[in-house]
C-alpha cells in the first residue's frame, strides 16, 4: 500500500531533487508497479516487468559490450517483486532468485509515469537567418586536427546547434580537405564516387557538374537515408566570377511555416514528396518522403527534405488536397527565399564549410570561369556517434552516476545514452 497517495498526474515536470542518505525518495509497490515519492507533489511509476527488463547486473548487462544479457522474453509476464527498498545507492528490488539496483538518477532521468525530464526545444538548437552573416560559427584547421575538445568537439558543436560550421586556414588540397573530412567519420561513397574533385564539366548527371545557379535545396532526397553531413572547399577559381554559396536554415524556415501557417506545416509533414536521380544511364534513385520530418520519440523536426529541382510526379495527391498543397509549398518557397532567411557568402579557397543536410539548405549563384570544388559526403550517425563519444567525454553528464563503472570499460552501464 502506498504510503501517500500519488496524484492522478503531473500537469508540469517539477525539478529533480538532489537525493540524500538523510532524505530518500519512499518507494511502494502493488500487483503491477513500483511507485516512488520523490517528494510530496513529485512521483514516478514503473512496471514490474520494465524494471525487470532493465536490470543492468552483470548478470542481465555486459559491462564491457554494453548489450543486454537477460532474455526479455524469459521474464513472465506477470512478474512481481517480492520487495522493494529504498537504499542510499538507489532503489533495490528483490524478485525470486534474483535483486537489482537502480540509482536515484538513472529512474528520475528515465521515469516514463510521467515523464520528468525536461528538454529545450529542438535540444537547444540556435534557429538562425540571414543575419547569421554577422558572426557565423567557424573553427580552425590546426584546431580540428590538433585538438580534439578545442577543435574536433567545438567544430562538431557548432554543426549541432547551427547545422553549419566553417573551417579556416585549410591547405588548399585534395589530401588535406579529404583528412579534414575524417576527422568526422569514414566518407560515404555514393554515386557521385567517395572524395569529390570536380569542376562544371558535367561528368556526372548533375546540375552541381554545370555553371548554373541552385536554388537552397537538400542533397539526396531520392535517398531513403540522405547524406547527414557534406563538406565543401573551393580550391581555385578563376578566369571569372560569380559562385557565391547560399545557406539556409530549413529549421528557422520550418518554425516560421508553423507559426503562420499551421496546415501548411502539417501538409508538408504528411504527404509524401517522390524524388529521384536520373540523370545517368547506370543509376536511377527514387524515394519518397515527406519534406518535414519528425522524431517519432519526440515529436521534434528532425529532416528537411527539400529539392524541387529533382521532385517526381505528384500522382499520389488526393484530389481534395491538390490546391491546398501547391498553396503549402508556395509558402515554404517564399520563405525559404526570403532575403530574412537567406544567407549570402563567397567562399575563397582555404575555406572549408560542412553542411548537416538533414537541416540547412545549400545553394549557389551562378559562375563563369574555372571553379574546382573537392568535398564528401558523411553519414549522420558517423558524425552523431563522433559527437555524442566527444561529448560524454568533455561534457559528461553529471546528473547520473558513474562511480560504479567497472574497471577497464569505456563508460558506466547507467550512461545516458544507453
Amino acid at each position: 500500500m502506498l504510503r501517500s497517495k500519488p496524484p492522478a498526474f503531473v500537469e508540469e515536470p517539477q525539478p529533480l531533487p538532489n537525493v540524500s542518505t538523510d532524505d530518500l525518495p519512499i518507494t511502494s509497490m502493488d500487483d503491477r508497479k513500483v511507485a516512488i515519492g520523490w517528494d510530496t507533489r513529485t512521483w514516478s511509476r514503473f512496471h514490474h516487468i520494465w524494471l525487470r527488463d532493465h536490470c543492468r547486473c552483470e548478470r542481465c548487462f555486459h559491462a564491457a559490450t554494453k548489450q543486454r544479457l537477460v532474455n526479455t522474453f524469459d521474464i513472465p509476464a506477470d512478474i512481481r517483486p517480492l520487495s522493494v527498498e529504498s537504499r542510499p545507492d538507489g532503489l533495490q528490488v528483490i524478485w525470486p532468485a534474483h535483486v537489482s539496483v537502480y540509482p536515484w538518477s538513472w529512474l528520475q532521468e528515465n521515469s516514463y509515469d510521467p515523464p520528468l525530464r525536461k528538454t529545450e526545444p529542438l535540444s537547444g538548437k540556435i534557429l538562425w537567418g540571414a543575419k547569421i552573416q554577422q558572426s557565423p560559427p567557424a573553427v580552425t584547421y590546426e584546431e580540428v586536427m590538433a585538438n580534439d575538445e578545442l577543435g574536433l568537439f567545438r567544430w562538431l558543436s557548432n554543426v549541432d546547434k547551427f547545422g553549419f560550421s566553417f573551417v579556416s586556414d585549410v591547405p588548399q588540397t585534395t589530401e588535406a580537405t579529404e583528412k579534414l573530412s575524417e576527422r568526422i567519420g569514414f566518407i560515404r561513397e555514393t554515386q557521385y564516387g567517395k572524395f569529390w574533385d570536380f569542376t562544371s564539366d558535367l561528368a556526372r548527371g548533375d546540375t552541381a557538374y554545370t555553371t548554373l545557379a541552385l536554388g537552397a535545396h537538400t542533397d539526396n532526397t531520392y535517398f531513403t537515408d540522405p547524406c547527414g553531413l557534406q563538406l565543401f572547399h573551393l580550391l581555385s577559381h578563376t578566369d571569372g566570377s560569380g559562385g557565391a554559396t547560399l545557406l539556409v536554415d530549413g529549421f528557422y524556415v520550418a518554425s516560421i511555416l508553423k507559426e503562420l501557417h499551421p496546415e501548411a506545416y502539417s501538409l508538408l509533414s504528411h504527404v509524401p514528396v517522390p524524388a529521384h536521380a536520373a540523370g545517368e544511364a547506370e543509376h536511377l534513385y527514387h524515394a519518397s518522403r515527406p519534406v518535414l520530418n519528425h522524431d517519432l520519440a519526440t515529436g521534434e523536426l528532425s529532416q528537411v527534405r527539400w529539392n524541387n529541382d529533382d521532385r517526381s510526379v505528384m500522382n499520389h495527391l488526393d484530389p481534395l488536397v491538390v490546391d491546398q498543397w501547391y498553396d503549402a509549398i508556395r509558402k515554404w518557397n517564399k520563405n525559404l527565399t526570403s532575403p530574412d532567411s537567406e544567407y549570402w557568402v563567397q567562399l575563397t579557397p582555404g575555406t572549408a564549410v560542412v553542411v548537416n543536410n538533414h537541416r540547412v539548405l545549400h545553394g549557389r549563384s551562378s559562375f563563369d570561369g574555372k571553379r574546382r570544388m573537392c568535398g564528401a559526403y558523411i553519414g549522420i550517425d558517423e558524425y552523431n556517434s563522433k559527437f555524442a563519444v566527444l561529448k560524454d567525454k568533455f561534457c559528461p553528464d553529471t546528473r547520473l552516476d558513474i562511480a560504479t563503472t567497472p574497471k577497464n570499460s569505456v563508460r558506466s552501464v547507467w550512461n545516458p545514452f544507453l
